[in-house]
């Protein structure tokens, strides 16, 4: 029987891409693999000519989709609309998933997303060896790992504390810049990312998109047993070529107008594929924008189903007098604002007590980014942290030599 890994996504777009490019690394060096992607939910209108993309190119690639589930009204839903009562009712879908598989494969590992944890629990009751999956980096992890610690030493929920947060290899933390759904204890979102946290410890060990130059530090707290984990593999950068991501219409516009700009001109501003704001926060975003007088790619989005109205939405004439300037489009990435600090490779925003965040603000924080020396130091740094994942990702690079870890430690299972 053929080896088969099978990865488990979570919902949404983003990390069903990560999870797939991670798929399509393994293919590359070690195409004898069979990889299994468990989708949780029906393929939206965004997704299915992804997955038809992909099966096309690598027919290696073999999507499952587990069945329907119908949540209840009182279904728990995270702040990004993620429900987690769906993945853990998904769990005897995923038992008879991996039953099936195993008929005619040899299921070396199962790889599952980290909000994917209830099927950790159904993995182990199979003796399959399990590893978690995380598409950001190891800075969030610690914090995840060290999660359960900061609980068992405190009494307050996170939103009633005055002072920092401390973690291992990480800068102080406000708590108001934690998730939303870890800032209240006696919330279900709360007891969710406490037992995430509780079976990740219990994994054969967690595969992180990063590479090492990046967050020694974090990497260091792990390794140096300061943060209790499993091994931690940093196999990272994954980046998805637009040919399999989707190379639409607008896609191919966009690349080309940024092709058409000088080079290192343009300011992308992307908030995530749940971060909204209110149509007062956007026009001072788009009001700050325009006065900097600098190019700007801006991802704008409304909440689902609809498309943005942007006559609605920003300034009057707006997308006129910015035409050679914006190109707002969907797309789906999350920054944090703490870590990236701390690697100097981003300046903050100054918000109000409302977390309102003013014209005049954005127009600074602009400006300094492309104009200063500040601004200058932190672009250059931005290149040579390119450099250094072009050199994690390359033969013997750190990520390469991680991923022959991660399935040398498989075949050995």
């Amino acid at each position: 029987m053929k080896d088969s890994i099978v990865l488990y996504s979570s919902p949404g777009i983003g990390h069903l891409i990560c999870m797939v490019e991670f798929g399509r690394l393994l293919l590359h060096h070690y195409p004898s693999f069979t990889i299994n992607i468990l989708i949780i939910t029906p393929p939206s209108s965004h997704t299915i000519p992804y997955i038809h993309r992909i099966s096309t190119s690598t027919p290696s690639i073999i999507f499952i989709n587990l069945p329907t589930i119908s949540l209840p009204p009182s279904s728990t839903n995270h702040e990004s609309g993620l429900p987690f009562d769906l993945i853990r009712l998904n769990n005897p879908n995923v038992h008879h998933a991996l039953n099936t598989i195993s008929l005619t494969s040899t299921i070396r590992a199962l790889v599952i997303d980290f909000f994917c944890s209830p099927a950790l629990d159904i993995a182990s009751s199979l003796n399959i060896s399990t590893y978690y999956f995380l598409p950001s980096g190891v800075a969030g992890l610690v914090v995840l790992l060290y999660f359960p610690i900061i609980h068992n030493t405190t009494t307050k929920s996170f939103k009633d504390l005055n002072t920092h947060l401390h973690f291992p290899g990480v800068p102080p933390i406000p708590p108001c810049d934690m998730p939303q759904a870890m800032l209240d204890r006696t919330s279900s979102t709360y007891k969710f990312f406490l037992d995430m946290a509780t079976h990740m410890q219990k994994s054969k060990g967690i595969i992180v998109n990063t590479f090492e130059t990046l967050e020694p530090t974090a990497i260091k707290a792990i390794s140096d047993g300061i943060c209790p984990s499993p091994p931690v593999y940093t196999i990272g950068p994954l980046i998805a070529d637009n040919d399999q991501t989707g190379g639409d219409n607008d896609a191919t516009k966009c690349l080309m107008w940024l092709d058409s700009q000088p080079s290192c001109s343009v300011i992308f501003l992307c908030f995530g594929s749940f971060g909204l704001f209110s149509p007062a926060q956007l026009k001072e975003i788009a009001v700050g924008l325009e006065k900097s007088g600098h190019r700007f790619l801006w991802v704008v989005r409304s909440p689902p189903p609809q498309d943005p109205d942007f006559d609605v939405l920003l300034p009057e004439r707006f997308m006129e007098r910015t035409k050679d300037r914006a190109w707002p489009l969907y797309a789906e990435q999350r920054m944090n604002r703490v870590f990236l600090m701390e690697m100097k490779l981003a300046i903050p925003m100054d918000e109000g007590k409302d977390g309102f965040v003013s014209a005049a603000e954005v127009e600074k924080r602009v400006r300094q980014m492309m104009d200063s020396e500040e601004g200058k130091a932190l672009r250059d740094r931005v290149m040579v942290m390119r450099d250094a994942a072009k050199a994690a990702m390359s033969d013997g690079g750190s990520s390469c030599v991680a991923l022959a870890e991660l399935t040398e430690s498989w075949m050995r299972d």
